[in-house]
């Protein structure tokens, strides 16, 4: 069914306490999203950031983040007293200061689970008991190991001097903020299930290292006698990385996991499809070929591409669930067999109109002339400029040729969508909505019209990436009706 919908990580939303939340905003921004007409709600990972609070290296590919737990909720369970919040600190208001949103949160967290444990209604712990005795597959191990995580000042696995046997208070404090996160999250969803909103959400083909996944499955890792990787992930250089990149995942024994029947994946899987909707698999191309780099190269010039597992893979998946509801991220230097994978299992795959305009090939797919009906497009991404950002770059600091290449790409993008230019983010919006493509989304960046400051990441920049948020005064009602025009016009069915 052609439906359309927003890019929104929930870290992004207003309200809480110094970090979008799973409370009250996020049910505004379900009205937002139902009142526009929008039939989709797509978000990041949601597990527990591991590293520079990427979403996409998480401490656990099962877990949620904690700092998503909204903590008015908690007091309205009676978890925590208001005059317990009325101490936060000033937060900013555009952006998330992750350490200092921990440092406030954690306390609490610890607070709302020791009243849960000494006051809780016996109802309440029976579902707590059933979550843990359902999700004991992953949650067992990642309790115990965020325990230890804590007990050894927050260090790598592999450095630990205290390895087993941590305080069971401790292990029970991560079982109940999970619990907590699970009731929250559900919420949410039947929320948004009842306004006709499907929530897609993001499966990163590779965990972390520093992670309760490899920790407890260290068989299904490439990994030496002491548990470092012997060899690990990322892509080889290309246009726009002479060294590629060194994403230093480690990788899988994908012979010791088809020897299982691919239960830890099966798992994932189940899990992700309990969460959402519809699954968008990250780097998909993984499946197929992998690059692998050795662990103690220094760029990513060194690697050689792999083959992954490929059919055998989603044959297994197949097996299990009766659907697969994936969105393939073929994005990048993509081969015929990718494509070809991607096909034979029917998953659509992602077009980028900020990509379309780079040069005037005929064939180039990710102009909208081209799209298929099996495709998903998106004005931009996480990892983009925003469209107004992107648009208004007229590559200062760079060399003429590269200044040169912008501006008869922007060019391009001028005539092709009959722009002036003035609201060159609602062109492209326009433009995605009228396309054939099934699915279309938009971040809420470019609906909000906003430029490369809210930008969500830049994926060469290790610092100061995932901390944007929107303003309240931002979430116009005028904006939803602009939508809702969109989804009547264009016969996106969600109104």
């Amino acid at each position: 069914m052609r439906t359309s919908g927003i890019l929104l990580h929930p870290t992004s939303l207003p309200g809480g306490h110094g970090i979008g939340d799973l409370g009250n905003w996020a049910y505004r921004f379900a009205d937002f999203l139902s009142a526009g007409g929008q039939g989709l709600w797509q978000v990041l990972p949601l597990g527990p950031p591991a590293v520079a609070n990427s979403p996409y290296k998480s401490c656990s590919s099962l877990a949620g983040n904690p700092l998503l737990i909204s903590l008015d909720t908690l007091v309205h369970q009676g978890r925590l007293s208001s005059a317990e919040l009325a101490g936060a600190p000033v937060f900013p208001r555009g952006e998330v200061d992750f350490d200092a949103v921990a440092g406030f949160k954690w306390p609490l967290l610890r607070e709302a689970a020791r009243n849960f444990f000494a006051h809780a209604p016996s109802g309440i712990h029976t579902e707590y008991e059933t979550f843990c005795s359902e999700n004991a597959f992953w949650l067992d191990s990642y309790a115990v190991f965020s325990a230890l995580r804590d007990e050894n000042g927050g260090s790598p696995w592999t450095e630990w001097e205290r390895r087993r046997d941590p305080d069971d208070g401790d292990v029970l404090l991560h079982k109940y903020v999970q619990f907590e996160f699970h009731r929250q999250w559900h919420a949410l969803r039947r929320y948004c299930d009842n306004r006709g909103i499907r929530i897609v959400g993001d499966l990163p083909v590779f965990v972390a290292h520093d992670s309760a996944d490899v920790w407890a499955n260290p068989g299904l890792f490439d990994l030496d006698g002491h548990g470092h990787p012997r060899m690990v992930a990322g892509v080889p250089p290309d246009y726009f990385s002479a060294t590629g990149q060194l994403w230093g995942n480690p990788l899988y024994r994908w012979d010791a996991m088809e020897r299982t029947g691919y239960q830890w994946w099966v798992d994932r899987m189940r899990c992700m499809l309990d969460q959402f909707d519809l699954v968008r698999i990250d780097h998909f191309r993984g499946f197929e070929k992998y690059y692998e780099i050795p662990a103690h190269a220094e760029d990513a010039t060194q690697g050689r591409w792999v083959d992954g597992p490929g059919d055998r893979f989603f044959a297994a998946l197949a097996g299990i669930f009766k659907n697969l509801p994936v969105i393939a991220e073929d994005l990048g230097w993509i081969t015929p067999e990718v494509h070809a994978l991607r096909d034979r299992w029917g998953f659509p795959g992602m077009r980028v109109l900020q990509f379309a305009f780079g040069d005037d090939s005929p064939e180039h797919p990710f102009k909208p002339h081209n799209f298929i009906r099996n495709c998903v497009v998106y004005t931009g991404t996480h990892d983009n400029d925003t469209t107004l950002g992107w648009f208004r770059d007229a590559g200062s600091g760079e060399g003429p040729e590269q200044q040169e290449r912008k501006r008869a790409e922007r060019d391009r993008a001028l005539r092709y969508l009959h722009s002036d230019g003035t609201e060159i983010h609602w062109d492209f919006i326009r433009a995605a909505a009228a396309s054939v493509a099934d699915l279309a989304v938009y971040p809420l960046q470019d609906v909000l019209g906003l430029g490369s400051e809210a930008r969500m990441n830049l994926p060469s920049r290790a610092e100061h990436n995932w901390r944007w948020r929107f303003l309240p005064e931002q979430l116009q009602p005028e904006l939803s009706g602009r939508l809702m025009e969109m989804s009547r016009l264009y016969e996106r069915q969600r109104y």
